[in-house]
């Protein structure tokens, strides 16, 4: 037990030091060199030239979006503008335009039976369905028919008559021409850098005689309605029946070290709500508002509609990179260690797979014992690694060179 706790104090107390040996294959020297080259090209490329690691980056963008509907259409047998079809009125970066409206008209405060398919023969059959929230009211527990041979529906309490989803209108199709202008404005605090989505020097007229197009016109500010919902490539007429959710988003990826006048935006568009498309509930996008009124009598009542829309979010994204020496050090530091890689390699290959493994092993490990250190001391012209056969002094200082077959094991 003693000898095995000084076996382990003295190999605790050991130093190893790096032993240089020059191998004469032309194998594994092609690979070391293909190795180092792929590495170095990694880093150039991809990490300094592509990923610009030589920056420092700014991510924390703030944004400011404010959006302007235009245009008219005809819908429910009237012409109707901008207050009539946008949601909300104050003009975020989120609101919706109106596709179409099944509309219910005077409704009152009373009993009524739902149209909702809540059939029943009696009622104990309404009793169940106490507390849904799918009915058009609260069910009151009754069942009501028009005679014994018809199907009964159970009686609701609420806005009557209810809301008839048999009726469909036809979705407004001048929606394809309306325009949408964007106005954003971002900030990148660490650079204290601003910028604007629409150059400068864009004058009224300009903006006004401009539609976007990603190639003949990319910073004008106007999108028509018809040319999103095609970017997307999404089916423009099922949008219209059922609604959807629309993404626009505005991409700055600025690079500092050149003109700040090349931070400019780019603009991409994308069906949000994509993922529920093959969903047989839940498809499309729709609300509901209601318009109140008092009759002559003070009765109150109220219209109610029921809006399909194409909602629009305006999402902004980017960021922003600045030369700076810390990242470009810490970047270079890590692809000279990575060179070293190569090395790796090329050691597994020469200690498994080579003819001349154990030779090579022989030479790259060598043990010293603190007799061998005082007979060098003692001696200083000899050397214990050319006490190896065939081991040649190199020219570098405590380096080896020796020849292995290329042939592998």
């Amino acid at each position: 037990m003693s000898s095995f706790m000084w076996g382990c104090v003295t190999d605790f107390f050991t130093y190893e030091t790096p032993k240089s040996v020059v191998v004469k294959s032309w194998s594994v020297g092609i690979i070391n060199r293909v190795v180092q080259a792929l590495i170095m090209s990694y880093f150039v490329g991809y990490v300094f030239l592509y990923e610009k690691a030589y920056q420092t980056k700014d991510t924390g963008i703030e944004s400011s979006v404010m959006t302007k509907v235009k245009g008219f259409g005809h819908h429910y047998d009237r012409v109707m503008d901008v207050a009539d079809y946008v949601f909300p009125e104050q003009g975020t970066n989120v609101f919706c335009i109106m596709t179409r409206i099944d509309v219910t008209e005077n409704q009152f405060q009373g009993r009524c039976p739902d149209s909702w398919p809540f059939i029943c023969k009696m009622d104990e059959d309404c009793w169940e369905h106490y507390g849904s929230v799918l009915a058009s009211g609260a069910i009151t527990g009754k069942c009501l028919k028009e005679d014994n041979d018809s199907p009964g529906y159970c009686e609701v309490e609420g806005w009557c008559p209810t809301e008839n989803d048999a009726v469909k209108s036809n979705p407004m199709t001048d929606i394809l021409n309306f325009t949408i202008f964007i106005k954003n404005s971002i900030n990148f605090p660490l650079f204290d850098v601003t910028r604007g989505n629409f150059p400068s020097n864009m004058t009224a007229d300009a903006i006004k005689k401009c539609t976007y197009h990603p190639e003949k016109s990319p910073f004008c500010p106007i999108f028509k309605v018809g040319d999103i919902l095609n970017y997307t490539g999404q089916t423009v007429k099922k949008l219209l029946y059922k609604g959807g959710e629309i993404g626009i988003n505005i991409e700055w990826k600025c690079d500092l070290d050149l003109d700040v006048e090349k931070c400019v935006p780019h603009y991409s568009f994308t069906r949000l709500d994509k993922p529920f498309m093959r969903n047989a509930i839940s498809k499309g996008y729709n609300f509901r508002f209601a318009r109140y009124y008092k009759s002559d009598n003070g009765t109150e009542y109220r219209t109610l509609f029921k809006v399909f829309a194409i909602r629009f979010d305006v999402m902004v994204t980017g960021h922003a990179g600045k030369f700076d020496m810390v990242p470009t050090l810490i970047n270079v530091v890590a692809a000279l260690t990575s060179v070293g890689l190569g090395t790796v390699l090329c050691d597994i290959i020469l200690l498994n797979f080579l003819k001349g493994a154990e030779q090579y092993k022989a030479r790259k490990f060598e043990e010293v014992t603190p007799a061998e250190i005082e007979a060098l001391a003692q001696s200083p012209g000899s050397q214990l690694s050319l006490k190896k056969i065939g081991m040649k002094s190199s020219s570098d200082s405590g380096a080896g060179s020796f020849s292995i077959s290329d042939q592998p094991v």
